[in-house]
């Protein structure tokens, strides 16, 4: 996708700051934290959408929940607390459509609406 934020991150054409990446995910920290820890997780493949991810590669959804789980111990959110978050769509609020998950913590977090 030439015209897609992520799959520019992922190139190398937009800088980022990576804390994670194999051949398959690359996460780095958001440009605009909602918490002391705010990370995103992106595939490498794009896809617009989680509905989008076909029954085959599946997989990479367990995969990059794993990876979650490792940075959430590494940034010391793993024992106080931390929300992943994947918005689907306009009215989740999905801005960029490239699937992504958000790993926030750091912070004492409000109930979701």
């Amino acid at each position: 996708m030439t015209d897609c934020l992520f799959c520019k991150i992922i190139a190398g054409e937009i800088p980022s700051e990576k804390v994670y990446e194999d051949d398959d995910i690359l996460a780095f920290k958001d440009i605009a934290p909602k918490g002391p820890v705010h990370i995103l997780f992106i595939p490498k493949k794009h896809y617009a959408t989680l509905n989008d991810i076909p029954e085959a590669d599946l997989p990479l959804i367990s995969k990059i929940h794993g990876i979650v789980q490792k940075i959430a111990k590494e940034t010391g959110v793993d024992q106080t607390g931390y929300r992943t978050l994947v918005n689907t769509n306009k009215n989740s609020g999905q801005i960029v459509f490239h699937v992504h998950w958000h790993l926030i913590g750091g912070k004492k977090l409000g109930p979701m609406a």
